[in-house]
């Protein structure tokens, strides 16, 4: 193994006596930064702003794989591991003069503590002579030189212990030399002066002693404004009264130095933000600055008291701590520099009155050292900027509920609550694992009241260990109640309204004012539009900076519209809602949320009107206000309307509740109905579904009869969407019967029409025939007219009279057309196509189909490409077309199980079973068969119960199972409808699946 030298020149130096270094300049580089930071792994990043400061090349990871190579290639025995992380070269201590210098230095502390100056000095001098220069001298590396000042200063601070060993050995006289060329270098360096003063003293020089104090204290006052430390004064004083200083110089040293409070034992989680910070202050440039900022309650201070517990070892000169008190009453930095010195060894006189004196010689005191400054509760960057050492090895790790966004060069770590996992974890260890065990659904209440915010779950968990009786239930339901939970949530001097009520206290009038009024928004993830009406004021968003800066508002980032998203923590958004109550009126309260939910019902509104209309209920005009926002602002929310549905669906499902809670129902119906135009086109029907049962409810409880049965038919289509064919049609019944008596035609047409096509479903072609002409007849407006002729052609399919159908089906087509709605004459296209084929037109009908197919695939309309895929795929079977049928269906099958389409999904996996008997796997359709026969049988759809059995008795027959076809074929038989030519070309085109496919 070669032995590698960095405190001077870089050499590699390999038996027996051989110097090289590499060749380039990237390997030399790369071999310097690897050595400095020995047996550690260096992340790849840091080796790429090492190796290219500017901007790296694109491939970099290629170069610096190649680099690596070449050095292992180049010096045997050269040992460099790869990590996760980065790289690892691995050297034994004697194999670098920096790793044995640093092995020496520690013998010499250990040596000097245990009372052997002669031998601490010998451990100093040795590894004082692996430095054969300044570190890495001709190699210059930008991303090192901070590297390189701190290790010469820890040569700077070997070479004072060695002093002091020395002179507590007596060996005075050879030191003069070396200390008055050290000062030359440093003279600011109080501590050489004091062991020169000692030196030149002991060796009868007293005149000579008295005038390096006399430089010294020049020098000081001169450039920093301040006067010698107490250890030099002190020595000083010695030399004037004749007295060896020595004798008094074995005083207490104030480093290493710890002031930090006893470490939390119960901390749950933190690790990921414990890991950031502690990379953060680690690093070797400047003075690393991290602000750990969140909400009031979030555990700042108790996160930074860990990681600075955790970095003891990363800075041995100790580790500050200073409570700022900015959230209450910020303190005087004159002050707080005072407790600083007088705790790093300054006192008396010696303490300037000046603040920027005082600044300078806190800086001086931690010149050179590796100190961690914890900085708890800064109201300001101008209460922290004198607190930070000047010199790098030291960091500053500060908390605060403001950004602090004044505190250039600052890394900022937002905390966020707790997860849920987390904040079980410290309710178990504040309340008892076992106890929190058995009753983990409360527990879990109880965290989600508590926001999962750290200081309302120790309160929880406090108010539990004192009461050990206490069921978790009874805590849990008391803090579901918003109007009763901050009050629960205090406990001895903790209380969550107190923390909050200090941020807020702190803020403008204007930012007070919008801070009250967005409480009273339900969501917790605002958009900047819905905050900007709530406030509506030309200060907005100078109000809604300062509640970003105070951490009571957080602004998460642009959504895919490019709005601004801010998200309000409960706990907090709870006490905003008290305030609300206490200091507005009721008219002012209502007023505010009405402006922010008629610019939400605006904008779902357009949103709705430019998509696809694929729900089957009317989409009212009645009760729309003007929109509020800007035009503008509206084009740019609305650009693309689904993504703007998608990015505010949740907090319109949420909007629906809290409109229905506070009597709104006939806005909340309104914004409903435009947001099911997304939901029912994406398959999104359980936020559908519970959107409407919350409607349905809370009208039902005012005896709001018509909207009860609006909810009721949109509930039905869900219904009739999953198969639920019975269920479906029961409610549509109900729901027409209602709204006749209501008096409401428009929405009866589209409730018949969908009963007609659950009929069609059922097999009951004639009851269905009856609903769509009524609907047709009952129809004002032209989309509705047209989806009841859709149904009337579907069933006279079923009733065999396809010249009525084809005749509907071509007007349907020529309104469509005249529209340039592509939707519309998508789906009209598909209704010709089959009809055609209905009549023996296979080529028209395939023309139709295809061009169906492609306008359907230009638009949003997945459900009615699955169906238009359906159809093609049967008339490509029926015209011998094999695969094409196959993957036409295999399409529609994949659309319609993405939609939740599960009656459209079957009858696709049934045509592909089938074409799995034409290839012989007649053993593997069986099984997939009689899965579909088992749901459709429990829909109740007939007609797609037939249609499976015959297929099924085909795959019978194929695998030689006799007995089983020839029952499916009966039952088959038994469920046929005379007439129905749909049933009779789907049987025969399903079947033709079923033929081996000729050679």
């Amino acid at each position: 193994m070669p032995r590698f030298g960095v405190l001077g020149p870089l050499t590699i130096e390999s038996p027996p006596g051989r110097r090289t270094t590499p060749r380039g300049d990237h390997q030399r580089a790369l071999l310097a930064v690897l050595l400095l930071n020995a047996n550690s792994s260096v992340p790849v990043d840091a080796l790429v702003e090492t190796l290219w400061p500017g901007t790296p090349p694109k491939s970099y990871s290629s170069n610096l794989h190649t680099y690596v190579s070449r050095l292992r290639a180049r010096f045997e025995g050269l040992e460099i591991e790869r990590d996760p992380h980065g790289y690892r070269l691995v050297v034994e201590p004697a194999d670098l003069d920096l790793l044995s210098f640093r092995e020496a230095a520690a013998a010499g502390k250990a040596a000097a503590r245990a009372g052997d100056p002669a031998a601490a000095a010998g451990h100093y001098r040795r590894a004082l002579a692996e430095w054969r220069g300044p570190v890495l001298s001709g190699l210059h590396v930008p991303r090192l030189d901070a590297d390189i000042a701190r290790l010469e200063s820890e040569r700077l601070a070997a070479f004072e212990d060695c002093v002091d060993a020395e002179l507590s050995d007596g060996r005075h006289g050879e030191l003069t030399g070396e200390l008055q060329a050290m000062i030359t270098e440093h003279p600011l360096r109080e501590r050489l002066a004091a062991q020169l003063m000692i030196a030149l003293h002991r060796a009868g020089r007293q005149a000579d002693s008295l005038a390096v104090h006399r430089d010294l204290r020049a020098t000081l006052v001169e450039e920093l404004g301040v006067e010698p430390g107490a250890e030099v004064r002190r020595v000083h004083a010695a030399v004037l009264r004749g007295e060896d200083p020595v004798p008094s110089a074995k005083t207490a040293p104030v480093f290493p130095i710890c002031q930090l409070p006893p470490d939390i034992a119960d901390l749950a989680g933190r690790e990921s933000e414990i890991a950031k910070l502690s990379a953060l202050l680690g690093e070797s440039k400047g003075v690393p600055v991290a602000v750990i900022t969140g909400e009031p309650g979030a555990g700042k201070s108790t996160l930074a008291v860990t990681t600075a517990h955790r970095l003891r070892r990363s800075f041995p000169d100790g580790q500050l701590f200073v409570p700022l008190a900015g959230a209450s009453a910020p303190r005087e930095l004159a002050g707080v520099l005072g407790d600083l010195l007088r705790a790093l060894g300054v006192t008396g006189p010696a303490i300037p009155d000046d603040v920027e004196a005082r600044a300078a010689v806190y800086r001086g005191r931690l010149a050179d050292r590796r100190v961690l400054v914890v900085l708890d509760d800064a109201a300001s960057p101008e209460q922290v900027r004198a607190l930070l050492p000047g010199t790098p090895g030291s960091a500053v790790l500060i908390t605060s509920r403001r950004r602090l966004s004044g505190l250039a060069g600052a890394d900022r770590l937002h905390l966020a609550p707790l997860t849920g996992a987390e904040a079980m974890t410290l309710l178990a260890r504040l309340a008892g694992p076992d106890r929190v065990g058995a009753e983990r659904a409360d527990a879990e209440r109880i965290a989600k009241a508590c926001g999962n915010l750290p200081l309302a779950l120790r309160i929880a968990g406090s108010r539990l260990a004192m009461r050990p009786g206490l069921p978790l239930g009874k805590l849990a339901g008391k803090l579901e109640d918003e109007v009763s939970r901050l009050d629960e949530l205090q406990v001895s001097d903790l209380q969550v309204r107190g923390s909050i009520a200090l941020s807020y206290q702190a803020l403008s009038p204007a930012a007070r004012r919008a801070f009250r009024l967005i409480g009273r928004c339900r969501t917790l993830d605002l958009p900047a539009w819905a905050v900007s009406t709530l406030i509506d004021d030309e200060g907005a968003d100078e109000a809604i900076d300062e509640l970003v800066e105070a951490s009571l508002l957080e602004a998460t980032g642009l959504d895919p519209t490019g709005e601004q998203r801010f998200r309000v923590h409960d706990l907090v958004r709870v006490f905003a809602t008290e305030l609300g109550r206490a200091l507005e009126t009721h008219a002012e309260r209502v007023a505010s949320v009405a402006k922010v939910s008629d610019a939400a019902l605006c904008l779902a509104d357009t949103a709705a009107r430019r998509l696809p209309r694929t729900v089957p209920m009317p989409l009212s005009d009645h009760d729309v206000p003007a929109q509020p926002l800007a035009d503008e602002l509206v084009e740019r929310l609305l650009r693309d309307p689904g993504t703007w549905f998608s990015v505010e669906r949740a907090n319109l499902v949420t909007a629906v509740s809290s409109l229905c809670a506070v009597g709104w129902r006939r806005k909340a119906l309104r914004i409903l109905e435009r947001l099911s135009a997304y939901l029912y086109l994406h398959s999104h029907h359980t936020d559908m579904r519970t959107a409407y049962e919350t409607l349905r409810d809370a009208a039902r409880e005012a005896g709001d009869r018509h909207i009860v049965v609006i909810a009721e038919a949109n509930l039905a289509v869900l219904l009739h969407v999953r198969g639920e064919y019975e269920l479906a049609a029961e409610g549509y019944r109900e729901c027409s019967k209602e709204l006749a008596e209501l008096g409401d035609i428009s929405a009866q047409a589209w409730v018949e029409t969908n009963l007609a096509r659950c009929l069609v479903g059922l097999g009951r072609a004639g009851e269905s025939l009856h609903a769509a002409t009524q609907a047709r007849e009952l129809s004002t407006v032209e989309e509705s007219g047209a989806y009841a002729r859709q149904a009337e052609s579907a069933a006279l399919h079923r009733l065999g009279k396809i010249s009525e159908a084809l005749e509907i089906d071509r007007r349907s087509l020529a309104h469509a057309r005249e529209r340039g709605d592509e939707r519309q004459l998508g789906v009209a296209l598909q209704g010709l196509s089959w009809s055609l084929m209905l009549d023996g037109r296979p080529e028209e009908a395939l023309e139709t189909i295809e061009e169906s197919v492609r306008v359907l695939g230009r638009t949003t309309a997945k459900s009615a490409l699955a169906k238009s895929l359906r159809t093609q795929g049967a008339i490509l079977a029926g015209a011998g077309r094999r695969d094409g049928a196959v993957k036409a269906y295999e399409h529609a099958r994949r659309l319609a199980g993405a939609l939740e389409e599960r009656p459209r999904e079957l009858s696709c996996t049934r045509a592909i079973a089938a074409s799995w008997i034409g290839d012989g796997r007649a053993d593997r359709a069986i099984p997939v068969l009689r899965q579909c026969l088992d749901e459709f049988r429990a829909m109740g759809g007939k007609p797609a119960t037939a249609l499976t059995l015959h297929v099924l008795r085909r795959a019978y027959e194929a695998t030689g199972e006799t007995k089983a076809a020839e029952a499916a074929g009966e039952e088959a038989k038994r469920l046929e409808v005379p007439h129905d030519a749909n049933a009779s070309t789907l049987v025969r085109l399903l079947l033709s699946l079923t033929e081996p496919a000729p050679a």
